[in-house]
């Protein structure tokens, strides 16, 4: 990512001297929910342990964390694509309903959801403005329709002629750029993007990523941006959650958090991006490999692999304000001592 794509991490600063987003609607709220698995062959598999989020209009938040650790389960539910097994996700202070045969209320098309893999989201079968359209409604005249394709067209930087040609026409990028008109026909509150970029090049990953930013600027709505890559959630969002087997272990504002994390596991993950220096060093490499959620650590879940692990360790750790951040951890504030000394 580009300095100017880092310029992007907006911070529209209000008359109180706080960012708008402070003040800002809540679009998304996320209250305690968990979503359990029972494969066959296996014990509950528990995905998500009781997350609270929330996501307010024109705030991007980045969810990170390694793969495994139940990001997608919990875009999935945010997104009504699934059920949680308890909680409950509202949209505007609606209760998210899951989807099923019926179609979903009209009030909650305005949360969409942006995929990994757009040759997967999108129909190979059907041409690209007939998938648009289907966001478009059946109300407006023929012509107003066709106009609002080449709109939806140009605001992510596509020719109009590309709504007669099928999804396979095109690159991986240009179909990530339809998969997102296609969310915008719905004239969407709130965007999340599930890894919207980890399948592109480094050139389609910056044009996407600007696009969306550009897009949270002008509509003013809210976007979850769900990344493994700490860095690249670095340059665009305003608050980082990070999450760790299923549940949140630290959250702060995301300039906060990456010069001073609080959280072992975060900083395990800030020393692992790749610096660039006068004295070149390898980046840290956080030990241990994920447990199984079907068998997680009892306490904190972070212990088999925490470099600070005690006695105390062995209870878990409510997620709670101390020093600038929300973080589930016993000892934060002791870790955090001990880091002020060696320096």
């Amino acid at each position: 990512m580009t300095n100017d794509t880092a310029a992007t991490n907006h911070t529209a600063v209000g008359p109180a001297g706080l960012p708008a987003w402070d003040r800002a609607p809540v679009r998304l709220s996320i209250e305690d929910v968990y979503v359990d698995y029972r494969p066959r062959g296996r014990g509950v598999v528990r995905a998500v342990a009781g997350v609270d989020l929330n996501v307010a209009a024109g705030e991007v938040v980045g969810l990170v964390g390694e793969s495994g650790c139940g990001k997608s389960s919990l875009a999935r539910v945010a997104a009504g694509l699934s059920a949680p097994s308890s909680g409950t996700v509202r949209f505007d202070g609606a209760p998210v309903a899951p989807l099923g045969w019926q179609r979903r209320p009209t009030a909650q098309t305005r949360l969409q959801m942006i995929f990994q893999d757009p040759g997967g989201s999108l129909n190979s079968r059907r041409t690209v403005g007939a998938q648009l359209l289907d966001g478009v409604g059946d109300e407006l005249p023929a012509a107003a329709r066709e106009q609002r394709l080449a709109e939806l067209l140009d605001r992510v930087g596509m020719p109009a002629e590309a709504s007669t040609r099928f999804p396979h026409e095109f690159s991986g990028g240009q179909r990530q750029r339809l998969a997102i008109a296609r969310a915008l026909a719905a004239e969407p509150e709130l965007i999340i993007a599930d890894e919207p970029v980890t399948a592109l090049d480094a050139s389609a990953q910056a044009q996407v990523v600007s696009l969306l930013l550009s897009l949270v600027r002008e509509l003013n709505m809210g976007l979850l941006f769900i990344s493994h890559d700490l860095a690249l959630v670095h340059e665009i969002a305003d608050r980082t959650a990070v999450m760790y087997l299923g549940k949140i272990i630290e959250t702060a504002p995301t300039r906060q958090l990456m010069a001073a994390p609080v959280h072992p596991y975060t900083r395990a993950l800030v020393g692992a991006i790749p610096q660039i220096s006068a004295a070149p060093r390898l980046p840290a490499v956080l030990r241990g490999e994920v447990p199984d959620p079907s068998r997680a650590p009892s306490g904190c879940r972070f212990r088999p692999r925490c470099p600070h692990a005690a006695e105390v360790c062995l209870t878990e750790p409510p997620l709670r304000h101390t020093l600038h951040t929300l973080v589930a951890c016993h000892r934060a504030e002791e870790i955090a001592a001990a880091t002020e000394e060696e320096m």
